[in-house]
């Protein structure tokens, strides 16, 4: 089941979308459309994608008239094949050439970001891995973008600093004189200041793997290892803790990290790196 997203936060972002390209006004399509004109376009894909973030678009040229009518052919988190039709719209011509860009823009960037959470979760088929997204979102995108990650079928990881303890190598730098390490002073620290939160550990090497599993941490971040690396990690973690390998992961190199036996994949490249997928606007005659 898909996340609910806040229709508050929808109208916000596009309403601001369209300030942004509208401006003074839409001259072109005011200089060369009658203002009683009305048509009707289809949204199409033009490669296979994985769909995320259609409501953008209805609200987006809802917001330029009430008059405008939709019907759905799709769904969000559905796989769609090249030519077939996302969403007709009816209506004023020049609501709905106002606002083509907005409307795309959000559906091309979110499918983009489906599409990439898909094709690294399919690349782990039939491995107990999972794929995580990251915090290495498009600011003030971030519900968007981890929302568009579970339309591609792969899990959100904490949404921002709030909601996990997450201990890393410049969080461990600030404890290294503390006893017995620096791992279980900082994992002692977080479970008495937010018990109700999980924690994990950032783990550059064995060594610091194994005081992350003694010091009780709910998932350990297996940094930069080689699938080798992380297998013997698994083994020395024994159960203890969740692992997840993180670094140097793309689609040639996901597989045998997810062979390695870690529980979860953490890819930036997901929301970072996604490309926004081919998707247009055609009128109908």
């Amino acid at each position: 089941m898909l996340p609910n997203l806040d229709p508050e936060l929808i109208r916000t972002a596009v309403r601001a979308a369209l300030a942004e390209d509208i401006g003074t006004g839409d001259v072109t399509t005011q200089a060369t459309v009658p203002a009683d004109a009305m048509c009707k376009v289809s949204m199409r894909a033009r490669e296979e994608l994985r769909l995320a973030g259609i409501e953008f678009a209805t609200v987006a040229f809802r917001e330029l008239s009430r008059e405008v009518q939709f019907s759905h052919h799709v769904a969000d988190g559905q796989t769609i094949q090249p030519s077939a039709t996302l969403l007709t719209i009816t209506g004023p011509t020049r609501a709905i050439l106002t606002a083509e860009r907005v409307a795309l823009n959000f559906v091309q960037r979110l499918s983009g970001v489906a599409t990439a959470a898909a094709r690294y979760a399919k690349a782990v088929e039939g491995t107990a891995a999972q794929i995580l997204d990251t915090r290495k979102t498009t600011p003030g995108w971030r519900v968007f973008e981890k929302y568009a990650v579970a339309c591609g079928g792969a899990r959100n990881h904490r949404i921002g600093l709030f909601d996990m303890v997450l201990i890393k190598d410049n969080h461990l730098a600030a404890l290294r004189a503390a006893q017995p390490n620096a791992i279980a002073a900082a994992v002692l620290r977080a479970r008495m200041e937010y018990p109700s939160l999980k924690v994990e550990v950032e783990a550059d090497t064995l060594e610091q793997v194994a005081q992350a599993a003694d010091a009780g941490a709910d998932f350990i971040l297996l940094d930069n290892m080689n699938p080798q690396q992380l297998s013997v990690a698994v083994q020395l973690v024994a159960g203890r803790a969740r692992t997840e390998a993180s670094g140097g992961v793309n689609l040639q190199t996901v597989r045998a990290i997810a062979e390695s036996g870690v529980d979860f994949i953490s890819v930036g490249a997901i929301t970072h790196s996604a490309r926004a997928v081919d998707i247009g606007l055609d009128y109908e005659e």
